[in-house]
């Protein structure tokens, strides 16, 4: 199953109607996954100082791929070939010159996803209007094709955790284990890790975003592992705690019991309508309860889709309310530097009368 032409399509003419709404210049859409969600081009840039291209969606006429010789070939296979412009050598002298034979005066762009020297350069012919929000507002909500989609990559997820299990065996390094995940999740139909895994033994569980290191599983200890890969673009992110051993210790299932309380209470309020800082509060309201609120250090969750982490924020601050298709992560934690951490993770849809847990 695939995103059709025709939804990429549509999900272009949403945007601009919104465009024509707000009287916005056309949009030059320079993020990475908003640039895939709307043409199906590039996923990914090469790196952090580097794009693979740039969509230029105008609301009064035809919509442009701008991209370097590198990328003409993938270009092809997903826009009209009259409608890719390539760039080479001097860009921005060759994005002045674009613009000016397409009457391009005013732009509007995503002030998070352009740095300092683009701005300036861009600036040097064209009027830049900040807007925010446009193609992420419309990311929130996931079709019934996404949702298919993500339900396969979640079910990934769920697999590669039951084949990773046996091997959480004393005297396997953390480094080792996350060796292991990525394996698995390219050896079942992941095209790649959604993130790099987070492994922590221990005391290392004790930090929410443990790099893999040389520590060792022991008989009787505890391990973290939240991990993600993606399939068919889309992302899957769910964590575990696993104890090694024959009889968990009594704090071990005591501080599990409260994590997995604290998310069930939340899971159970989430519908349509709901204030999304409310299901953190929910949680939060079970540590309290247990006396232990201090040790739960992070938001509740986020959305995940085309990425792992993409709006809607799960936090004691987040804005707004639930709308039926939203995906979000679900998974409070609690952690003791001196003992370790436990947290506990499911992806969440939310349907038209309540919520599924992916």
């Amino acid at each position: 199953m695939t995103i059709s032409t025709a939804t990429y399509e549509k999900r272009r003419e949403n945007v601009r109607r919104r465009l024509k709404d707000r009287g916005h210049p056309p949009l030059l859409v320079s993020f990475a996954a908003n640039r895939y969600y709307l043409s199906g081009f590039e996923l990914h840039d090469p790196q952090c100082n580097e794009t693979a291209g740039w969509l230029i969606i105008d609301p009064d006429g035809r919509d442009f791929l701008l991209t370097d010789p590198r990328y003409l070939d993938a270009a092809r296979k997903v826009w009209n070939e009259e409608d890719i412009f390539i760039y080479s050598g001097r860009k921005f002298d060759a994005l002045r010159k674009f613009f000016k034979s397409k009457g391009f005066k005013k732009i509007s762009y995503d002030p998070k996803s352009i740095n300092i020297f683009e701005h300036e350069k861009l600036n040097d012919f064209c009027e830049l209007k900040p807007v925010s929000g446009l193609v992420e507002d419309l990311r929130l909500i996931k079709d019934e094709t996404e949702i298919k989609l993500m339900e396969e990559s979640c079910a990934l997820n769920h697999k590669v955790y039951e084949l990773l299990e046996p091997k959480l065996v004393p005297g396997r390094t953390e480094a080792e284990i996350a060796w292991d995940v990525e394996q698995l999740f390219r050896n079942n139909g992941a095209s790649e890790l959604a993130f790099p895994s987070i492994v922590g033994i221990g005391p290392n569980a004790a930090l929410p975003h443990a790099i893999p290191g040389n520590d060792k599983l022991e008989d009787g200890s505890l391990v973290l592992i939240d991990m993600g890969g993606r399939m068919n673009d889309y992302c899957s992110d769910q964590t575990r705690t696993f104890w090694v051993g024959d009889k968990p210790s009594d704090r071990f299932l005591t501080v599990r019991d409260q994590v997995q309380e604290a998310q069930m209470e939340a899971i159970k309020v989430l519908r349509p309508g709901l204030p999304i800082q409310h299901a953190y509060h929910t949680a939060k309201a079970v540590f309290e309860k247990y006396g232990v609120e201090k040790y739960f250090t992070h938001s509740l969750g986020h959305g995940i889709g085309l990425e792992t982490h993409e709006p809607p924020s799960v936090s004691p601050i987040a804005s707004g309310e639930l709308k039926p298709g939203m995906i979000i992560t679900v998974e409070p934690g609690l952690y003791y530097s001196d003992w370790g951490g436990i947290r506990w993770e499911y992806m969440v849809l939310i349907t038209e009368d309540g919520y599924k847990i992916l």
